[in-house]
């Protein structure tokens, strides 16, 4: 494996960024925005609301880092009481995970990128993909407004008898999530729609981009599991104000059951976070690598394969619930098997780096910091499969540390990776590469920084969701708040450079990395309907006929 910054090539015909309408341009206006059926456009506005949620939901997790800095014991030195303490941390993880991470690839990334990557010009359903966006706003403020409102403090899961008791507005948040599971269902509809009955003359389903496969296998997820959601919140919200005795001991009710309910559907969220994440990196490490990707029929079957399995694992979930002793087993056998499809994909990136030409650019140094990261996301995902170890561990900030690991070491790492690789395509500028490099390399260090103490700290029997803790634990909790401030940091950084791109950027050309897929092939920022002319459909990773254009300082393919 080599590395360079910069490909060098005999020089060739210049292929700027085209100067003709766009679909940033092609009307201008609010009503324009609000009523477009543009897939792009529909995109962006996914993209600003998912980032304002993050910007929120990471508020919040700063405020619970300054919180435990001290260990509040006497609450003399508490930044909050116990209850308000309570609410924030529900409220930060219902929007990390309801308005960011479910939502963020593909809602944001992938309704701008499967038409374009599919070489057609928007997708199966417009109005209704635009009906999902707007469900999606409807869902947000009817959640948020409640949250706010009087406070929840139930946690992001809604976990019963608590949820029936608590005096928080459990029924309004409740629906605002039923409302996003709408917006959810419709955009993974329209996905598979799209993807089935769309696709060009000579993309067969072996000559689709990786993403699209993630993007697939997501969608399938969304329309069979999140009804279960549905259907769940709405028990809860009937128990509340029926008292029919589903979920309330008190009525004969099992509060067990809620449990396997909401697993069922929140177990397969898991991949509907983290599967198009894969995706991206897919994406991200054939094109950095400028080598075809390694083992593509096996990270394409992998992808449905983890999609699949993830209906079948929810119980490691509950493993101190008190299921019986078989029913355990069979669930921590499948929690072993689910890794598999995991592991190939991990092993099939780094056979793509071997003898590739690696660019150690912003996209691909978010890419390496994702498998880093995933891989110890994924093997301590390991221990809390093991029954014996799991009893020890649960409910404690190993599984804190282990889900962070997997979902914003996975899906937030993979989505700050994706949206600098397509940045320059969205947006028609090009952002600081030494900008982007400083950002990726204070936020590995300040995620590592953050959550590996927690992993000793769960080891030690610190529990989850505390608003105070003895003593002994102090220094990697201050650790743990060093390490969140420092992340929030790099955040930044990786924000302003973005933005910094839309007022100062250099114009991008139509190819920067040098992608074989569809999407470099069409205008820089796309036009209304992505392609002037039908897209010539080849393999979307072979990179034999892409050559360097220094003129420009992006890529051509050879006619």
């Amino acid at each position: 494996m080599s590395v360079v910054t910069k490909p060098v090539t005999m020089p060739a015909p210049s292929f700027e960024a085209g100067t003709e309408d766009n679909y940033l341009t092609h009307t201008t206006g609010f009503l324009s925005w609000a009523l477009t059926l543009d897939h792009k456009r529909i995109g962006l506005m996914y993209l600003a609301g998912v980032m304002a949620s993050f910007a929120g939901g990471g508020v919040l997790a700063l405020l619970i880092r300054l919180h435990l800095w001290n260990p509040n014991i006497d609450k003399t030195q508490a930044l909050f009481s116990n209850q308000v303490y309570n609410q924030i941390f529900t409220l930060h993880g219902a929007i990390m995970v309801f308005l960011f991470i479910i939502p963020s690839i593909p809602a944001a990334l992938g309704n701008f990128l499967l038409p374009i990557m599919l070489g057609t010009k928007d997708v199966a359903f417009p109005r209704l993909n635009l009906g999902s966006f707007y469900l999606w706003i409807c869902g947000a403020a009817f959640f948020l407004f409640s949250l706010f409102a009087t406070g929840l403090d139930t946690g992001w899961t809604f976990y019963t008898p608590y949820s029936i008791e608590s005096r928080g507005p459990v029924v309004a948040a409740t629906m605002g999530v039923f409302v996003l599971g709408f917006s959810s269902i419709f955009t993974g509809l329209n996905f598979i729609v799209t993807i089935n009955t769309m696709r060009p003359p000579g993309m067969t389903w072996f000559r689709m981009p990786l993403f699209l496969w993630a993007t697939y296998a997501t969608a399938i997820i969304q329309v069979l599991a999140t009804p279960v959601l549905g259907i769940t919140v709405l028990l809860l919200a009937a128990e509340r104000v029926l008292g029919i005795g589903i979920f309330d001991p008190k009525l004969n009710g099992d509060p067990v059951t809620f449990q396997h309910f909401f697993w069922f559907y929140s177990h397969p969220a898991v991949y509907i976070m983290i599967l198009p994440a894969m995706g991206i990196i897919s994406e991200l490490m054939s094109v950095h690598s400028h080598k075809g990707i390694f083992g593509y029929r096996m990270i394409a079957y992998s992808s449905v394969a983890i999609a699949l399995f993830g209906f079948l694992v929810w119980g490691h979930h509950m493993f101190t619930s008190g299921m019986a002793d078989v029913t355990t087993i069979v669930f921590s056998a499948l929690t072993f098997t689910v890794s598999i499809p995991s592991a190939i994909k991990v092993f099939n990136w780094i056979g793509t780096m071997y003898q590739g030409t690696v660019s150690l650019n912003t996209p691909m140094l978010y890419a390496l910091a994702f498998i880093f990261l995933f891989t110890i996301g994924g093997l301590t995902g390991l221990f809390l499969g093991a029954l014996s170890v799991d009893l020890h561990l649960h409910d404690t900030y190993f599984v804190v540390a282990h889900f962070h690991y997997v979902m914003m070491g996975g899906t937030l790492v993979a989505f700050l990776g994706g949206l600098f690789h397509w940045w320059p395509k969205m947006t028609g500028k090009m952002f600081n590469d030494f900008a982007g490099i400083v950002s990726a390399a204070i936020v590995f260090v300040g995620f590592n920084l953050t959550f590996l103490p927690q992993f000793v700290l769960g080891t030690r029997g610190m529990p989850r969701r505390y608003a105070s803790y003895v003593e002994e634990f102090q220094d990697l909790h201050r650790l743990s708040t060093i390490g969140a401030m420092m992340l929030g940091a790099g955040l930044l950084v990786a924000g302003l450079t973005l933005l910094h791109s839309l007022f100062y950027g250099k114009k991008a050309p139509m190819n920067p990395w040098g992608g074989a897929t569809l999407e470099w092939e069409c205008q820089t920022p796309p036009p209304h309907d992505n392609f002037s002319t039908p897209p010539t459909v080849g393999d979307p990773y072979d990179f034999s006929n892409i050559e360097y254009d220094p003129k420009t300082g992006g890529y051509f393919k050879k006619k």
